[in-house]
């Protein structure tokens, strides 16, 4: 029996209600910590239905982290393989392209952070992620300066400095607001600033 389109249209809705709670429990607890209870607790629903939809809180974690990691490596992986664009231009696309997404999801890196201390096995497609900057055009454009003396020091090192510029804030955010260092909205321009000093630290660094 076909199920019509309003039982379909409730069916999506639940879905991605179920999804929000669930990402933000995770964020919250970390995978371990977490329960389902605490998933539909967040969505205001019954343990029930978060079955009914999921099977299992493993599911739902393996959906959520495939969703979001596709979508950013849609994004991503044309701006770090364009063999056409300048290393500036894929500095500057890959800064505003990972603080839009952290804008966008402030607490994701709380989430990663927890995982890795924990020793989590839940996160397989940082591994892919890790690759794809790896075999990326952008990394060869960095060997290549480091093989002709451009750059006195391995290109690793670039992007971990890169990663560490645009994540730390975010991670320090709670800090500097608590604290009276930064107000919530002085934060948000804190950001926007990064967005261009970012680049320029990070082509300083490279062309020293």
């Amino acid at each position: 029996m076909t199920r019509n389109n309003t039982n379909t249209d409730i069916d999506n809705t639940t879905e991605e209600k179920i999804k929000k709670a669930a990402r933000a429990v995770f964020t919250g607890k970390g995978y371990a910590a977490a329960k389902v209870r605490d998933i539909a607790a967040e969505a205001n629903i019954n343990v029930a239905l978060v079955n009914y939809y999921f099977r299992s809180k493993e599911k739902l974690f393996e959906i959520i982290m495939d969703e979001t990691i596709k979508i950013h490596v849609e994004k991503i992986q044309n701006v770090i393989n364009d063999e056409s664009s300048t290393l500036t231009t894929k500095v500057e696309a890959i800064v505003e392209h990972y603080t839009g997404m952290l804008i966008a999801n402030p607490e994701l890196p709380y989430f990663f952070v927890n995982e890795i201390i924990s020793g989590s096995n839940k996160l397989p497609k940082m591994i892919s992620e890790n690759k794809l900057f790896k075999n990326s055009y952008f990394l060869k454009q960095l060997q290549a300066l480091q093989k002709e003396g451009k750059m006195p020091f391995h290109p690793v090192n670039i992007l971990v400095n890169l990663l560490g510029l645009i994540v730390f804030p975010f991670l320090a955010r709670p800090i500097l607001v608590k604290s009276g260092t930064l107000q919530a909205e002085e934060f948000k321009l804190i950001i926007a600033e990064r967005k261009k000093l970012v680049p320029m630290w990070l082509m300083q660094i490279i062309n020293q």
